[in-house]
Protein backbone atom coordinates (compact mmCIF):
# COMPACT_ATOMS: atom_id res chain seq x y z
CA UNK A 1 0.00 0.00 0.00
CA UNK A 2 1.48 3.13 -1.06
CA UNK A 3 1.17 6.58 1.05
CA UNK A 4 0.59 9.46 -1.12
CA UNK A 5 3.62 12.07 -0.38
CA UNK A 6 2.04 15.80 -0.51
CA UNK A 7 4.82 17.93 -2.50
CA UNK A 8 7.00 20.25 -0.50
CA UNK A 9 5.25 23.49 0.06
CA UNK A 10 7.66 26.62 -0.99
CA UNK A 11 7.46 29.55 2.06
CA UNK A 12 7.84 32.77 1.59
CA UNK A 13 10.85 33.86 2.55
CA UNK A 14 10.66 36.59 5.50
CA UNK A 15 14.35 36.94 7.11
CA UNK A 16 17.87 37.17 4.98
CA UNK A 17 20.34 34.76 5.79
CA UNK A 18 23.21 37.04 3.84
CA UNK A 19 25.05 38.64 6.72
CA UNK A 20 24.99 42.58 7.15
CA UNK A 21 27.68 43.92 5.17
CA UNK A 22 30.69 45.32 7.67
CA UNK A 23 31.31 49.26 7.36
CA UNK A 24 34.95 49.72 5.87
CA UNK A 25 37.44 51.27 7.66
CA UNK A 26 37.89 53.93 5.18
CA UNK A 27 34.00 54.61 5.17
CA UNK A 28 33.91 54.86 9.12
CA UNK A 29 36.53 57.91 8.86
CA UNK A 30 34.97 59.55 5.68
CA UNK A 31 31.54 59.53 7.37
CA UNK A 32 33.57 60.82 10.91
CA UNK A 33 35.29 63.49 9.01
CA UNK A 34 31.99 64.75 7.24
CA UNK A 35 30.02 64.89 11.05
CA UNK A 36 32.26 66.15 13.33
CA UNK A 37 31.81 64.95 16.73
CA UNK A 38 30.58 61.93 15.90
CA UNK A 39 31.66 58.79 17.51
CA UNK A 40 33.19 55.39 15.86
CA UNK A 41 30.01 53.48 17.34
CA UNK A 42 27.43 55.30 15.91
CA UNK A 43 29.06 56.32 12.47
CA UNK A 44 29.27 52.11 12.17
CA UNK A 45 25.99 51.99 13.27
CA UNK A 46 24.55 54.85 10.77
CA UNK A 47 26.51 52.79 7.79
CA UNK A 48 25.38 49.62 8.82
CA UNK A 49 21.74 50.79 8.69
CA UNK A 50 22.41 52.66 5.19
CA UNK A 51 23.98 49.22 3.28
CA UNK A 52 27.90 51.63 3.27
CA UNK A 53 25.69 54.34 1.40
CA UNK A 54 27.95 57.11 2.58
CA UNK A 55 24.99 59.85 1.68
CA UNK A 56 22.23 57.72 3.31
CA UNK A 57 24.01 57.69 6.53
CA UNK A 58 24.70 61.19 6.95
CA UNK A 59 20.89 61.52 5.96
CA UNK A 60 20.49 58.60 8.84
CA UNK A 61 22.45 60.33 11.60
CA UNK A 62 21.06 63.89 10.98
CA UNK A 63 17.82 61.90 11.73
CA UNK A 64 19.01 60.21 14.89
CA UNK A 65 20.09 63.45 16.38
CA UNK A 66 17.35 65.07 15.76
CA UNK A 67 15.55 62.46 17.48
CA UNK A 68 18.02 62.37 20.62
CA UNK A 69 18.83 65.88 20.78
CA UNK A 70 15.32 66.64 20.73
CA UNK A 71 14.34 64.66 23.97
CA UNK A 72 17.41 65.69 25.74
CA UNK A 73 16.98 69.37 25.36
CA UNK A 74 12.72 68.87 26.19
CA UNK A 75 14.46 67.17 29.50
CA UNK A 76 16.36 70.01 30.14
CA UNK A 77 14.04 72.95 29.37
CA UNK A 78 13.70 73.74 33.17
CA UNK A 79 17.19 74.10 33.91
CA UNK A 80 19.14 77.43 34.27
CA UNK A 81 21.07 78.39 32.28
CA UNK A 82 22.89 81.52 33.48
CA UNK A 83 26.57 80.95 32.22
CA UNK A 84 28.01 80.69 28.70
CA UNK A 85 30.34 83.26 26.68
CA UNK A 86 29.83 87.08 24.50
CA UNK A 87 31.32 85.74 20.74
CA UNK A 88 31.97 88.46 18.93
CA UNK A 89 32.83 87.61 14.54
CA UNK A 90 33.95 90.61 12.08
CA UNK A 91 33.58 89.91 8.46
CA UNK A 92 34.44 93.33 7.58
CA UNK A 93 36.17 95.96 9.66
CA UNK A 94 35.78 98.89 7.37
CA UNK A 95 38.42 101.79 6.94
CA UNK A 96 41.03 99.67 5.51
CA UNK A 97 42.45 99.44 1.89
CA UNK A 98 39.67 97.50 -0.27
CA UNK A 99 37.12 96.65 2.83
CA UNK A 100 35.03 100.39 3.36
CA UNK A 101 32.26 98.43 4.34
CA UNK A 102 31.51 97.14 7.76
CA UNK A 103 29.85 93.94 8.53
CA UNK A 104 30.25 92.33 12.19
CA UNK A 105 28.13 90.36 14.55
CA UNK A 106 27.90 89.81 18.82
CA UNK A 107 26.46 87.14 20.23
CA UNK A 108 25.71 85.36 23.47
CA UNK A 109 24.97 81.49 23.66
CA UNK A 110 24.54 80.20 27.46
CA UNK A 111 24.98 76.89 29.09
CA UNK A 112 24.76 75.62 33.08
CA UNK A 113 28.40 75.81 33.85
CA UNK A 114 31.60 77.41 33.62
CA UNK A 115 33.13 74.25 32.79
CA UNK A 116 31.25 74.11 29.53
CA UNK A 117 31.56 77.48 28.87
CA UNK A 118 35.11 76.51 28.73
CA UNK A 119 35.10 73.51 26.62
CA UNK A 120 36.26 73.80 22.70
CA UNK A 121 32.91 72.43 21.03
CA UNK A 122 30.72 75.40 23.07
CA UNK A 123 33.75 78.24 22.05
CA UNK A 124 33.51 76.84 18.62
CA UNK A 125 30.09 76.80 18.35
CA UNK A 126 29.51 80.39 19.45
CA UNK A 127 31.90 81.79 17.12
CA UNK A 128 30.18 80.08 14.44
CA UNK A 129 27.12 81.26 14.94
CA UNK A 130 28.73 84.87 15.81
CA UNK A 131 30.11 84.42 12.07
CA UNK A 132 26.99 83.35 10.43
CA UNK A 133 25.06 85.89 12.19
CA UNK A 134 27.00 88.69 10.80
CA UNK A 135 26.72 86.89 7.03
CA UNK A 136 23.05 86.69 7.33
CA UNK A 137 22.05 90.53 7.91
CA UNK A 138 20.89 92.47 5.22
CA UNK A 139 22.55 96.12 5.28
CA UNK A 140 20.75 99.29 6.52
CA UNK A 141 20.87 102.89 5.32
CA UNK A 142 18.90 104.19 8.14
CA UNK A 143 18.02 104.26 12.09
CA UNK A 144 20.37 102.37 14.35
CA UNK A 145 23.89 100.82 13.47
CA UNK A 146 23.64 97.80 16.51
CA UNK A 147 20.37 96.30 14.99
CA UNK A 148 19.14 93.00 16.60
CA UNK A 149 18.94 90.12 14.29
CA UNK A 150 15.72 87.58 15.44
CA UNK A 151 16.70 84.81 17.18
CA UNK A 152 14.20 82.55 14.93
CA UNK A 153 16.12 83.80 11.63
CA UNK A 154 19.19 82.98 13.26
CA UNK A 155 18.24 79.67 14.26
CA UNK A 156 16.94 78.83 11.21
CA UNK A 157 19.81 79.40 9.05
CA UNK A 158 22.69 76.94 7.80
CA UNK A 159 25.76 77.24 10.16
CA UNK A 160 29.03 78.58 8.84
CA UNK A 161 32.62 77.78 9.78
CA UNK A 162 34.17 80.96 10.71
CA UNK A 163 37.73 79.08 10.44
CA UNK A 164 36.39 78.87 6.45
CA UNK A 165 33.81 81.00 5.72
CA UNK A 166 32.71 79.40 2.24
CA UNK A 167 32.17 76.07 4.32
CA UNK A 168 28.76 75.40 5.49
CA UNK A 169 28.96 72.25 8.28
CA UNK A 170 27.22 69.88 6.26
CA UNK A 171 23.42 69.97 6.37
CA UNK A 172 22.99 71.52 10.16
CA UNK A 173 21.24 74.61 11.49
CA UNK A 174 22.28 77.14 14.02
CA UNK A 175 19.53 75.11 15.91
CA UNK A 176 20.33 71.64 15.15
CA UNK A 177 24.11 72.62 15.70
CA UNK A 178 22.78 73.91 19.56
CA UNK A 179 21.25 70.81 20.14
CA UNK A 180 23.83 67.96 19.45
CA UNK A 181 26.02 70.17 21.24
CA UNK A 182 23.09 69.34 23.83
CA UNK A 183 23.66 65.68 23.56
CA UNK A 184 27.57 65.90 23.38
CA UNK A 185 27.69 68.01 27.00
CA UNK A 186 24.63 66.89 29.08
CA UNK A 187 23.81 70.44 29.64
CA UNK A 188 21.25 72.74 28.73
CA UNK A 189 22.34 75.69 25.89
CA UNK A 190 20.82 77.89 24.78
CA UNK A 191 21.18 80.97 22.45
CA UNK A 192 20.29 83.96 24.32
CA UNK A 193 20.86 87.30 21.92
CA UNK A 194 22.70 88.16 19.29
CA UNK A 195 23.55 91.77 17.29
CA UNK A 196 24.94 93.05 14.10
CA UNK A 197 26.25 96.08 12.11
CA UNK A 198 25.61 96.08 8.72
CA UNK A 199 26.72 99.00 6.67
CA UNK A 200 27.30 99.17 2.77
CA UNK A 201 30.88 100.69 1.35
CA UNK A 202 30.39 104.83 0.95
CA UNK A 203 29.74 106.21 -2.50
CA UNK A 204 33.58 106.41 -3.99
CA UNK A 205 32.66 110.23 -4.47
CA UNK A 206 32.70 110.29 -0.47
CA UNK A 207 36.04 109.19 0.00
CA UNK A 208 37.02 111.48 2.75
CA UNK A 209 34.77 109.93 5.12
CA UNK A 210 35.42 106.26 6.42
CA UNK A 211 34.09 103.71 9.30
CA UNK A 212 34.92 101.45 11.63
CA UNK A 213 33.96 98.40 13.99
CA UNK A 214 35.70 97.04 16.03
CA UNK A 215 35.55 94.65 19.40
CA UNK A 216 36.63 94.06 22.54
CA UNK A 217 36.49 91.02 24.71
CA UNK A 218 37.36 90.54 28.88
CA UNK A 219 37.39 87.42 30.03
CA UNK A 220 38.79 85.16 26.94
CA UNK A 221 39.27 81.42 27.64
CA UNK A 222 40.60 79.78 24.05
CA UNK A 223 39.19 81.48 21.75
CA UNK A 224 40.07 85.42 21.81
CA UNK A 225 36.72 86.60 20.23
CA UNK A 226 35.07 84.97 22.84
CA UNK A 227 34.44 85.86 26.54
CA UNK A 228 32.58 87.00 29.78
CA UNK A 229 32.23 90.69 28.60
CA UNK A 230 32.20 92.08 25.40
CA UNK A 231 31.70 95.36 23.38
CA UNK A 232 31.37 95.88 19.60
CA UNK A 233 31.53 99.74 18.65
CA UNK A 234 31.43 101.40 15.70
CA UNK A 235 32.93 105.11 14.82
CA UNK A 236 33.28 107.54 11.65
CA UNK A 237 36.57 108.94 10.07
CA UNK A 238 36.46 112.19 8.19
CA UNK A 239 39.29 113.83 6.69
CA UNK A 240 40.17 114.96 3.17
CA UNK A 241 43.54 112.68 3.64
CA UNK A 242 41.58 109.82 4.92
CA UNK A 243 42.31 107.88 1.42
CA UNK A 244 46.15 108.12 2.09
CA UNK A 245 46.00 107.42 5.57
CA UNK A 246 44.47 104.23 5.51
CA UNK A 247 46.54 102.83 3.18
CA UNK A 248 49.25 103.48 5.84
CA UNK A 249 50.45 100.46 8.34
CA UNK A 250 51.51 102.70 10.89
CA UNK A 251 48.19 104.40 11.12
CA UNK A 252 46.35 100.97 11.03
CA UNK A 253 48.66 99.97 13.96
CA UNK A 254 47.86 102.92 15.78
CA UNK A 255 44.08 102.96 15.16
CA UNK A 256 44.30 99.43 16.77
CA UNK A 257 45.92 100.57 19.48
CA UNK A 258 43.40 103.29 20.02
CA UNK A 259 40.53 100.93 19.42
CA UNK A 260 41.86 98.72 22.24
CA UNK A 261 42.15 101.53 24.86
CA UNK A 262 38.49 102.54 23.79
CA UNK A 263 37.23 99.30 24.45
CA UNK A 264 38.75 98.82 27.77
CA UNK A 265 37.20 101.78 28.62
CA UNK A 266 33.50 100.96 27.54
CA UNK A 267 33.59 97.53 28.75
CA UNK A 268 35.62 98.78 32.54
CA UNK A 269 33.65 101.51 32.77
CA UNK A 270 29.80 102.55 33.49
CA UNK A 271 29.00 103.58 29.94
CA UNK A 272 25.58 103.09 28.50
CA UNK A 273 25.90 106.08 25.78
CA UNK A 274 28.59 107.49 23.55
CA UNK A 275 27.94 111.53 24.70
CA UNK A 276 24.83 113.02 26.69
CA UNK A 277 22.34 115.09 24.83
CA UNK A 278 22.96 118.31 26.35
CA UNK A 279 26.73 118.05 26.27
CA UNK A 280 26.22 118.46 30.55
CA UNK A 281 28.51 116.22 32.17
CA UNK A 282 27.04 112.70 32.23
CA UNK A 283 28.77 109.69 34.31
CA UNK A 284 27.28 107.02 31.82
CA UNK A 285 28.72 108.89 28.57
CA UNK A 286 31.72 107.45 27.01
CA UNK A 287 33.11 110.87 25.91
CA UNK A 288 33.21 112.02 29.71
CA UNK A 289 35.46 109.14 31.19
CA UNK A 290 38.39 109.15 31.99
CA UNK A 291 41.68 108.35 29.66
CA UNK A 292 42.60 106.03 32.25
CA UNK A 293 43.08 102.88 29.88
CA UNK A 294 45.19 105.39 27.31
CA UNK A 295 49.18 104.22 27.90
CA UNK A 296 50.00 107.94 26.13
CA UNK A 297 47.34 110.00 26.95
CA UNK A 298 46.72 113.18 26.12
CA UNK A 299 43.55 114.51 27.13
CA UNK A 300 41.61 114.05 30.56
CA UNK A 301 38.38 112.58 28.92
CA UNK A 302 37.84 110.32 25.82
CA UNK A 303 36.27 113.18 23.79
CA UNK A 304 39.68 115.28 24.40
CA UNK A 305 41.60 112.16 23.75
CA UNK A 306 40.05 111.53 20.39
CA UNK A 307 40.38 115.08 19.12
CA UNK A 308 43.91 115.34 19.61
CA UNK A 309 44.41 112.27 18.43
CA UNK A 310 43.19 113.04 15.13
CA UNK A 311 45.22 116.24 15.16
CA UNK A 312 48.18 114.68 15.74
CA UNK A 313 48.07 111.93 13.11
CA UNK A 314 46.68 114.26 10.68
CA UNK A 315 43.28 113.88 10.28
CA UNK A 316 42.31 117.54 11.10
CA UNK A 317 44.16 120.34 9.93
CA UNK A 318 43.99 124.25 9.60
CA UNK A 319 41.55 125.06 7.07
CA UNK A 320 39.24 121.45 7.05
CA UNK A 321 35.88 121.56 7.02
CA UNK A 322 34.06 121.06 10.22
CA UNK A 323 33.64 117.83 11.72
CA UNK A 324 36.82 116.37 10.82
CA UNK A 325 38.29 113.85 12.57
CA UNK A 326 36.97 110.68 14.58
CA UNK A 327 33.55 110.13 16.33
CA UNK A 328 32.13 107.58 18.51
CA UNK A 329 28.59 106.31 16.59
CA UNK A 330 27.08 103.65 18.64
CA UNK A 331 28.33 100.44 21.05
CA UNK A 332 26.82 97.60 22.24
CA UNK A 333 28.48 96.23 25.72
CA UNK A 334 27.48 93.00 27.23
CA UNK A 335 27.80 90.78 30.32
CA UNK A 336 26.80 87.10 30.11
CA UNK A 337 24.06 86.26 32.57
CA UNK A 338 22.97 90.25 33.19
CA UNK A 339 19.49 90.84 33.03
CA UNK A 340 18.01 91.89 29.62
CA UNK A 341 16.72 95.29 29.10
CA UNK A 342 13.26 95.01 28.82
CA UNK A 343 12.34 95.88 25.54
CA UNK A 344 15.02 92.85 24.42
Amino acid sequence: MYVARRAPIALPRWYSTSAPVKPSVKLVAELRKRTEGVSLTKASEALAASNNDLEAALQWLDTDRAATGAAKVAKLADRVAGEGLVGIQILSPGARPGTRGVRAAMVELNCETDFVARNELFGKLLADIAHTAAFITEPRTDGRFVQPVPLEMLRDAPLLDHRDPQTALGHTTVEGAVRDLVTKVGEKVSLRRAVAVVRDPLPSAQSELGMRVFPYLHGSVSIPMNGTKGALSLYALKSPRLPSLIGSEEFQRELAALERSLGRTIVGFPTTRVGSPAGEPDPEALYHQPTDMFPNKQGGTIAEELMLWAKKRGMVQEGDSDGAGLALLEFEKWAVGEALPESS
